[in-house]
């Protein structure tokens, strides 16, 4: 049974589908009803299966965006579906009604990247009895959406001083050094975005990765916050030295956007806020910390280990998901659109080198 359920938060309904999905063990932000409102630029649709006494089951949000020139549809999951995962009926009709928002728009693909472990054979068969695909071959980050790899902090049940000491030796000495030297954090509001948004940037330019724009930052904070995003602000002599952005929602806390200034980079405030966001997560008894995505590939030579390095000093556990799940429902339409990807994508990485080299010459 399917429901396309207005988005009105004071109805009775809307209620009923906030209380399931936040208090499912698998309860994601991408999965939620605000997050849609953040990706306003995508149509939305909602599945909503019941059980035989009409209490809420499944829930599945997923996005879809026309493709320019081909006229044709995307849909796309992202970490859904919220479900028994293992329950073959409701993964059966959640495939059927996927198939029917299909029809609807003329989508010529589904796409998901569930919250699944990649050695979870028993989901894998079920997928496949209902006709839903795994992809193969996944070469870099670059061919995925959401993370492939992450780090996430076990917290059930534990108390701050038994996470504290979990932590590597020397995560704990940096934590204590920045409180130590002065850095403190603060929870921010709106007004302090302005901010947030300039350590982003400073950080974006020195470890050049691209930023999203101030607006965009702001879309997230009027749709989830206050109640589900904070803006956490480290400070020194009153001064902002770096500044996160995690969400809280269901029964984890994620650290979604971060960043730190050039400047006394020494004191250390991504450990503390790191700590300050984990003592969050507890706070509000949350089953897990979700460091987010890092690198695969556990060498020094990779540039990403700094950052992978960084993360595993809280002694999380490193969990690899399940490879994209798909549906073409137009294998020709479906084509096309990997030609097409796969031409914007090297003409991407050919104005890269050309705009490398041309640093190189003035520099």
């Amino acid at each position: 049974m399917r429901w396309n359920i207005r988005l009105e938060t004071d109805s009775k309904e809307r209620k009923e589908i906030e209380e399931f999905i936040t208090k499912h063990e698998r309860a994601h932000f991408l999965q939620s009803p605000e997050w849609a409102k953040v990706k306003s630029e995508w149509k939305h649709e909602e599945i909503i299966l019941h059980d035989e006494n009409g209490k809420i089951n499944a829930y599945l949000s997923v996005l879809l965006r026309k493709v320019p020139v081909l006229n044709r549809y995307i849909m796309y999951a992202p970490r859904g579906p919220i479900c028994d995962i293992y329950n073959e009926k409701i993964i059966k009709e959640l495939a059927d009604e996927i198939r029917k928002i299909a029809k609807k728009y003329k989508a010529f693909i589904f796409r998901a990247d569930p919250d699944v472990l990649v050695d979870d054979e028993e989901f894998k068969r079920i997928i496949k009895e209902a006709g839903i695909k795994v992809k193969q071959n996944i070469k870099s980050v670059n061919d995925v959406i959401q993370p492939k790899y992450v780090f996430r902090l076990n917290l059930t049940n534990k108390t701050e001083e038994e996470v504290l000491q979990s932590f590597h030796q020397k995560t704990r000495y940096n934590i204590r050094l920045s409180a130590r030297k002065g850095v403190t954090v603060r929870v921010g509001t709106k007004d302090d975005l302005p901010e947030f948004y300039k350590t982003m940037k400073e950080t974006g330019i020195r470890d050049n990765f691209i930023i999203r724009s101030i607006e965009y930052y702001e879309k997230i904070y009027d749709c989830l916050g206050p109640e589900h995003v904070r803006i956490m602000l480290a400070e020194y002599e009153g001064e902002v030295i770096a500044a996160t952005m995690p969400i809280l929602y269901g029964n984890k806390v994620w650290y979604l956007y971060g960043g730190s200034k050039n400047e006394k980079r020494n004191l250390m405030p991504n450990y503390l806020l790191q700590w300050e966001m984990i003592k969050l997560a507890i706070e509000n008894e949350c089953d897990w910390y979700d460091f987010r995505g890092v690198s695969g590939f556990k060498n020094e030579n990779d540039p990403q280990y700094g950052v992978y390095k960084f993360k595993k000093g809280f002694n999380p556990e490193f969990m690899e998901f399940i490879n994209e799940m798909y549906v073409v429902y137009n294998p020709f339409i479906n084509a096309m659109f990997n030609i097409s990807t796969k031409a914007y994508t090297k003409i991407n990485l050919l104005k890269d080198k050309i705009k490398k080299r041309g640093e190189k010459k003035w520099f």
